[in-house]
């Protein structure tokens, strides 16, 4: 029998399209993206679900040529220490592209709202799922993006303190993401880390379990 909550075939295989095609983009295009279209997939990180419906997440959007600058010179700095802290593999990871702030249409930093502590439900024994509810919000964003067929790119490495500084957040919050945004030429086949030969995608039999940790379903 139908399910009659179910959407249309052609939409579900659009859904799991952009699911599967979503990467996480280094490699820009020149063109700015429209207003209107931005607007679009800031709604669609808005429709995001969060716990407690705390909607914890914030989007800086960055126009000031000099704070985008100050921006990169902190991703490139912590770059530097990422390398050394990698050890043997540092000059390996050096070689890598892993960011596109000075290329892309927008750059947007999002960050987590302060005071986050009076927001209980869902949270007194994780708070952490106040960073959870944001990913869900940045998720939705890059899948919108991409069924549009505009780039993003994820750049998790910055000081926290530095960038929260960087860009006057107050006191208590935290910036999560530097979220590139922009036209590209392609979209990689797979992963860019994957085609790189970083690491590799884990098979699902191998991070599925059943009833007890590491035990395979029967």
């Amino acid at each position: 029998m139908p399910n009659p909550n179910a959407y249309p075939q052609a939409d579900i295989d659009a859904v799991y399209r952009a699911i599967r095609e979503r990467r996480d983009v280094r490699h820009f295009a020149p063109g700015a993206i429209a207003p209107d279209q931005l607007q679009r997939f800031l709604a669609a990180a808005h429709n995001g679900p969060s716990v407690g419906l705390m909607q914890p997440w914030r989007f800086l959007r960055v126009v000031d040529p000099g704070l985008r600058q100050a921006i990169h010179a902190e991703i490139d700095a912590e770059r530097l220490r990422t390398a050394d802290a990698l050890g043997e593999r540092g000059g390996e990871f050096m070689r890598l592209k892993v960011e596109g702030v000075l290329t892309c249409a927008e750059v947007l930093v999002v960050g987590l709202i302060e005071r986050r502590e009076k927001y209980i439900f869902g949270r007194r024994t994780m708070p952490e799922m106040d960073l959870a509810s944001c990913a869900c919000a940045i998720q939705n964003f890059w899948l919108a993006a991409r069924a549009e067929g505009i780039g993003v790119g994820w750049v998790s490495l910055f000081d926290p303190e530095r960038l929260r500084a960087l860009c006057g957040m107050p006191e208590g919050s935290q910036p999560v993401a530097v979220l590139c945004v922009g036209h590209v030429a392609s979209f990689y086949p797979a992963p860019m880390l994957e085609l790189e030969g970083w690491d590799r995608r884990h098979a699902l039999a191998d991070i599925l379990y059943q009833d007890r940790w590491g035990e395979a379903p029967a």
